[in-house]
């Protein structure tokens, strides 16, 4: 008698990896020790719900609520393997999904995940105390908005004709491990969001004498000196207004009267020069706080490099427009017949394009004379004639005042910065290079901006599912930073590297691999399962070398995998609806 059978196979790829890595963070006890369950709720908890859906995200990098459903209908069996839990399908549901943002977006539940899992991470992970890095960006969208929307207009390097959010996110070097993410409505300066986001960080990490970096928004007075009442040091270039704009001249001056006399940073390799510079110091006082603060001023040769780049443009174009204002005489040329007019027009150009100074123009006045017959009669000898003067102003020359100009470029590339940590906290070498890795940040607002989370464009339209959103991806954007850095820091100690990650050049060896390859490495892999009327037999895609070197990195079992076809059981586990 021939027996009945069937045959089913799952695509598995990385999310394996990605719930064994959330599951050595705690990541679903964290989440359900904070987020409500209702006595008469049945089903995955939320804790595991969230945590399922991020390993969706990652893999599939896709945020939408309508793809979750099927993805585990086709992943239920390792789903159910790996978790020891009864995955339902309705688990997964829109209304569901939705539940959840809704408890992630509550902000005191937010904040007690942040610092729980915060404070888990850095105990298990072994993280050393490193600088913490505050920052804001924005998401666009096509949003109506309203006055008490979070969706609003504001300064904005993406789109400032869509409204906007803003997130203010604080994160742990070397990895960027976001520590605390605000989400706030789109109009807020970026002034005031530091403190709360400090004080945040602060209460997780519970230690004095930690390093703030940020931009020239952090160099805020009140910021500063709320650093310093808690007794922990600021690294942040100054802000080119008030006291600070009326000093820096005079501090350039003195940085380049002193040439060779300045101290040097030089590149990892001591070839290059990446800046040079001096300090000083001075008294700061906020209301009954003084403090002593280091100014350091800096001048480094790429930044010079860019804004002489910048100025020879900015000339260019100023001797052009300033040409083109008189234009030869011709139909369609309007003219300028006013020497006011002219160097009005003038003196807008120079200002415009910032070249005070810079440049000279020379102009002249040329006018003709122009007979005209009076009246509507034919002209003769006693038609009587009238003389009219046309006048025209020229530019005749753009002239540039190279004299000056060299004393412009001289001054190029300076930058202040401040600081209260004393110079064995914090030489001047080690401040320019802490701040020239201001990137780590950034390459996390990448993530989670673009791929793989992909939040904007967002989609979801409800504001309390923005924010629960926002905070969700800022969940996978830690899982994408600690996978990274724990491989990277086990290839540092092991003095080793992994070849095969580039499918374009399979040869090439990494380092410093990404997540993002990692996780591509394992894919694709695949399960798949017979069902018997006896037993279910299963089999999963034997790994890699690679494979495996990228499990034995992040501490994972070698038998990750295996194990899915060694654990048969008896029955088969139907979707329930």
């Amino acid at each position: 008698m021939k027996e009945d059978l069937s045959l089913t196979t799952e695509r598995i790829d990385d999310f394996v990896v990605l719930l064994a890595i959330m599951q050595q963070m705690d990541l679903p006890a964290i989440l359900d020790r904070h987020l409500p369950r209702h006595w008469l709720q049945q089903g995955l908890s939320w804790g595991w719900t969230a945590t399922i859906w991020l390993a969706h995200i990652v893999s599939q990098g896709d945020h939408r609520k309508l793809t979750v459903r099927d993805w585990v209908r086709q992943a239920h069996s390792t789903l159910q393997q790996v978790t020891g839990l009864d995955i339902r399908e309705t688990d997964f549901t829109d209304d569901r999904l939705t539940i959840v943002l809704r408890h992630l977006s509550d902000t005191t539940r937010w904040q007690a995940i942040e610092q729980e899992l915060g404070e888990h991470v850095i105990r298990v992970y072994d993280l050393e105390e490193q600088p913490i890095r505050v920052d804001a960006t924005t998401v666009s969208g096509y949003r109506n908005g309203g006055e008490d929307s979070l969706w609003q207009f504001g300064h904005s390097k993406d789109d400032p004709t869509l409204r906007q959010i803003k997130a203010m996110m604080a994160t742990l070097d070397p990895l960027g491990l976001p520590m605390a993410l605000e989400v706030v409505s789109g109009e807020h300066a970026d002034d005031p969001l530091y403190v709360p986001i400090i004080d945040r960080v602060l209460a997780c990490l519970g230690r004095q004498g930690l390093l703030f970096v940020g931009d020239c928004k952090m160099s805020a007075l009140a910021t500063r000196a709320h650093l310093e009442a808690q007794q922990q040091y600021y690294l942040t270039p100054l802000a080119l207004v008030g006291e600070t704009a009326e000093l820096l001249p005079a501090w350039i001056e003195a940085g380049v009267k002193q040439g060779d006399g300045l101290t040097s940073v030089l590149d990892e390799d001591g070839e290059r020069v990446l800046a040079q510079g001096y300090e000083l110091s001075r008294t700061c006082v906020s209301g009954e706080l003084s403090w002593q603060e280091r100014v350091l001023v800096v001048r480094s040769p790429a930044y010079a490099d860019t804004h002489r780049r910048h100025l020879e443009e900015r000339l260019a174009k100023a001797q052009e427009t300033l040409l083109s204002l008189t234009p030869p005489v011709g139909r369609g040329k309007r003219q300028i017949t006013e020497e006011a007019a002219l160097v009005s027009a003038a003196e807008a150009v120079l200002t415009k394009h910032r070249v005070q100074g810079l440049l000279t123009y020379t102009f002249a006045r040329e006018s003709d004379q122009v007979v005209k017959w009076v009246g509507r009669v034919r002209g003769g000898a006693n038609r009587q004639q009238q003389v009219s003067e046309r006048v025209r102003y020229q530019i005749t020359a753009v002239e540039r005042h190279e004299e000056a100009i060299a004393q412009c470029v001289c001054t190029l590339g300076w930058r202040a910065y401040a600081t209260n940590a004393p110079p064995k906290r914090l030489s001047l070498e080690q401040a320019v290079r802490e701040y020239r890795h201001e990137y780590h940040i950034e390459r996390g607002f990448g993530r989670l901006k673009g791929a793989p989370l992909s939040l904007a464009p967002m989609f979801v339209k409800r504001e309390d599912q923005v924010v629960g959103l926002t905070h969700l991806l800022s969940l996978a954007l830690r899982v994408l930073t600690l996978m990274e850095f724990v491989v990277r820091r086990s290839l540092k100690q092991q003095g080793a590297t992994l070849v095969g990650l580039h499918k374009e050049n399979p040869r090439k060896a990494s380092a410093t691999p990404t997540a993002e390859r990692l996780l591509q490495a394992f894919v694709p892999i695949t399960l798949t399962q017979v069902q018997l009327p006896a037993q279910v037999i299963r089999h999963v895609t034997p790994l890699t070398a690679l494979q495996q070197q990228i499990l034995a990195l992040l501490g994972l079992p070698p038998a990750l995998y295996a194990s899915l076809a060694r654990e048969i059981p008896q029955t088969a586990f139907p979707l329930r609806e």
